[in-house]
């Protein structure tokens, strides 16, 4: 029979060598009520909490130092008088009242407020054993790094300074390149569209389609285009061709039945002459109303018979 021996620290009963058990032993120790409920679960003991009174005392002893208040400068102080709320009418918070450690904002008003408190308490003493508390003029404090630690800084910036000018300088490089190369290509646009224009101008003449030949005149894309053609020929005035066409033609207007008699033209007898009426005045032939005297037929023969 194996002898078993209670391990603390596993919580159950273990061999020497700390094998472990099959399941018969197992079964033999529990049949035997060796092994009992919660023997397999550690149980720790409660730590208990020591109060060494007088090694804290010997501890503060040692370190604690009877100093002047002026090399201390400690103060404590509860928060000065909230001056917002008291202007605002609302109710102020009471001295040693818990604050809400969720609400930042009263939280940072608090800390806020027992600083002006302690600066307030503060600076009586101060004055009172004649400690300065104000920079005099003349007063250069002492930098904190060298020169040569700010020379390698200054350097290291104007380093950084031309190297985002060069970059700038270089952003712009590709920006003009790229401007260039676009109006380049538009350039190129125009020309093959030109000569296309040109091209397909010259099949029409061939073909006889049209007789103009103004394709050939190279000044075409320099004359003004739409609005500023109209406004230079509108400057020069109308040409001859047009003058001639108003003088024929008029300036434009209703024409059709512009001649048919209307109810006021009707009514108009201003113009009617009695002896022209129906053929009374008699009838006039030739220029200038003059009368034809030449004489009859059979009367030119006998005058040339005479001859």
């Amino acid at each position: 029979m194996v002898e078993i021996v209670e391990d603390p620290q596993m919580g159950f009963e273990s061999e020497e060598d700390d094998d472990e058990l099959s399941d018969g032993e197992l079964q033999e120790a529990f049949a035997k009520g060796l092994l009992k409920p919660g023997l397999n679960v550690p149980q720790l003991e409660p730590t208990k909490a020591v109060n060494n009174v007088e090694g804290l005392k010997k501890c503060l002893a040692e370190f604690k130092k009877n100093l002047p208040w002026a090399e201390r400068l400690d103060l404590t102080n509860y928060p000065a008088a909230d001056i917002v709320a008291k202007a605002e009418g609302r109710a102020q918070q009471p001295e040693g009242e818990d604050v809400s450690a969720e609400d930042d904002f009263q939280r940072e008003m608090y800390f806020y407020r027992q600083a002006q408190a302690t600066v307030l308490a503060a600076l009586p003493k101060l004055h009172k054993f004649k400690i300065p508390t104000k920079r005099p003029e003349d007063y250069f404090a002492e930098m904190a790094k060298t020169d040569q630690h700010m020379q390698k800084i200054r350097k290291k910036l104007l380093l950084k300074q031309a190297a985002m000018e060069k970059s700038e300088k270089a952003k712009k490089l590709r920006e003009q390149r790229k401007y260039g190369k676009k109006v380049q290509t538009q350039v190129i646009q125009n020309r093959q569209k030109q000569k296309k224009a040109m091209l397909s101008a010259v099949k029409k003449y061939q073909k006889g389609m049209t007789d103009k030949l103004d394709f050939l005149e190279g000044d075409q894309d320099q004359r003004p285009k739409g609005s500023a053609a109209k406004k230079q020929i509108n400057k020069k005035g109308p040409n001859s061709k047009k003058k001639y066409k108003d003088k024929k033609f008029g300036f434009g207007g209703k024409k059709k039945g512009s001649k048919w008699n209307t109810k006021d033209s009707h009514d108009d007898v201003s113009g009617f002459k009695a002896k022209m009426a129906h053929g009374k005045g008699g009838k006039h032939f030739g220029k200038g109303g003059k009368t034809n005297k030449r004489p009859g037929k059979e009367t030119r023969r006998k005058m040339k018979a005479r001859k």
